[in-house]
């Protein structure tokens, strides 16, 4: 199989490279060239969706699966899906779950209505430009191309910083601030996880659109958190704290606290979507333990994690956490 993958050197990009790889697949990879080299045996193609004749690199050539995670402006994904048409085999767009326009319903199925985009778009916030390219490859493709709706994504080569801000934070040692309740579900996917869904649909010529993110209460906010602990091995106690004591005091769920999302927040159905049709289609995901020590294991490899150009980053200042822990009384150190 010959894989053409948009972008290829970051975080869903890499493990798709990767995942390729190890399937003895011929991969080709297409971006700007200014994060450092690909993997051995891997063929670089130069050039840049927002600039001029920057796609002059795609003009010849043939391959069986494109996997695209672009997240610019829908034209410039427009664009790129007419060059390729009649070249390719299969297309795959790494969407997200973002696009779902709100007020968003738990167990949000594919079948539920997105934001209004526009696939002519030079510009927009993430969720208009995420459903905007998916509307630009539909309208080259049809239900043929693969819309995959990404959840909440985790693992090694994290370039948004939620799960390497957890493990850093308690790392550090000393009292954490927890998020409550415990046995709050989280949903996730690890990247690798989704590498091979993404793959093994293409090779199914699988298309339309799926939710691609685990099952809703695979693992509790309490579990990731002892996880770190035990990746660490670091000398924190965790101090649980209810939610609304948390949220009374300005911190904002997701970004302030990253993953977790409480009961009845207008964001809980991020970590609520259906994923029928995703299992129904081979998705299976790794132990949420794996997921945490190997993203543990890469960030003290790279020392600093890499961070996405234009998102802010994420976690709670130090001194706003020790602010809230100095008015917590004795709590739960670790779940029984």
């Amino acid at each position: 199989m010959r894989l053409l993958m948009l972008g290829g050197t970051g975080f869903v990009g890499g493990a798709t490279v990767e995942e390729a790889l190890h399937r003895g697949w011929s991969v080709t990879v297409f971006n700007r060239g200014r994060h450092g080299a690909p993997p051995a045996g891997v063929r670089r193609l130069v050039g840049d969706r927002n600039a001029p004749d920057g796609l002059a690199a795609l003009t010849d050539g043939e391959w069986d699966v494109v996997v695209d995670t672009w997240d610019g402006a829908p034209r410039a994904a427009r664009t790129v899906a007419r060059l390729l048409a009649g070249r390719i085999g299969h297309y795959v767009y790494v969407s997200s779950g973002s696009v779902y326009a709100p007020p968003v319903p738990a167990g949000v199925t594919e079948q539920a209505p997105v934001v209004d985009a526009d696939p002519d778009a030079t510009d927009g916030d993430y969720p208009q430009l995420k459903a905007g390219a998916e509307r630009a490859v539909r309208e080259v493709f049809g239900e043929a191309a693969l819309l995959a709706r990404a959840g909440l994504i985790l693992g090694p080569g994290e370039d948004i910083g939620r799960l390497p801000w957890w493990l850093t934070r308690i790392a550090r040692g000393g009292d954490v601030l927890a998020p409550g309740p415990a046995d709050l579900p989280v949903q996730y996917i690890d990247a690798r996880d989704l590498a091979i869904f993404l793959l093994d649909s293409a090779a199914a010529r699988r298309g339309g659109t799926v939710n691609v993110v685990g099952r809703s209460g695979q693992a509790t906010i309490g579990e990731l958190l002892d996880a770190c602990l035990d990746a660490t091995g670091a000398d924190a106690r965790l101090r649980w704290a209810d939610p609304e004591r948390i949220l009374a005091a300005g911190v904002v769920p997701w970004n302030d606290l990253p993953v977790w999302i409480p009961p009845g927040h207008d964001w809980r159905w991020m970590q609520q979507m259906d994923v029928s049709r995703a299992y129904a289609d081979g998705l299976s995901c790794r132990p949420l333990a794996d997921t945490v020590a190997d993203t543990w294991s890469w960030l003290r490899h790279v020392g600093e994690p890499p961070s996405r150009a234009g998102r802010p980053p994420v976690g709670l200042d130090p001194e706003r956490e020790a602010a809230l822990l100095a008015t917590l009384g004795d709590t739960p150190t670790r779940l029984p």
